[in-house]
């Protein structure tokens, strides 16, 4: 279990990551927010969009992320998101364990994705995710609230933000009610594009 416990997300310069609501996503700031993405040639391929699209440093890092995740780690309301908007062909791929006081058995998914549904907090979720990993990473998807709350316990080494270039006034920021007097970090990366800006982190303990 060598892996590292990490989150990557787009942020808007003003620090949101998501609307408000969940009827709120796929809506104007939301695809400007991840407009970056939309034309990769990896994440066209990965969703079945179709073959073609951009190649570059952008599309080198969103795969680099993908084959970094040996699982993943969501909370009860990305997953309510996502089920209504995911293909049939979920698009992660691997194990993904979910946050919820839901008593719902497991979900399987055409292309190897699988739901498993935790009733006993982060840290049984995690324990069971680095199990599934393996030697890979655990990628704690989302949304804000989980990815605070994994933070603010110290089961975070690193993250990395794509930041956007786009202003949301309200909505999820990331590190609303971070525990700032316990969590330090150390960039170790910042490359740019012209769309995003990738900005890496490692995490520890003040």
């Amino acid at each position: 279990m060598a892996g590292k416990v990490f989150f990557s997300v787009s942020m808007s310069l003003d620090g949101f990551i998501a609307p408000e609501t969940s009827e709120e996503l796929m809506g104007r700031q939301w695809m400007e927010l991840q407009r970056w993405v939309f034309p990769l040639r990896f994440f066209r391929e990965n969703l079945k969009l179709g073959n073609g699209g951009e190649e570059g440093r952008d599309n080198d890092i969103a795969r680099e992320t993908y084959e970094r995740t040996g699982v993943s780690v969501m909370g009860k309301r990305m997953f309510d998101a996502g089920e209504q908007m995911w293909p049939e062909d979920a698009p992660f791929h691997t194990p993904v364990f979910v946050v919820t006081h839901e008593k719902r058995d497991t979900w399987e998914r055409p292309g190897g994705t699988t739901f498993h549904f935790v009733n006993d907090g982060i840290e049984s979720a995690l324990d069971q995710a680095r199990v599934a990993a393996g030697d890979r990473d655990v990628r704690i998807a989302g949304g804000g609230e989980t990815i605070l709350e994994f933070v603010n316990a110290g089961l975070v080494d690193e993250f990395s933000i794509a930041l956007s270039p786009v202003l949301f006034g309200s909505g999820i920021r990331l590190f609303e009610g971070v525990d700032a007097g316990r969590i330090a970090l150390k960039q170790v990366g910042a490359e740019h594009s012209p769309r995003v800006t990738h900005l890496t982190y490692a995490v520890r303990e003040r």
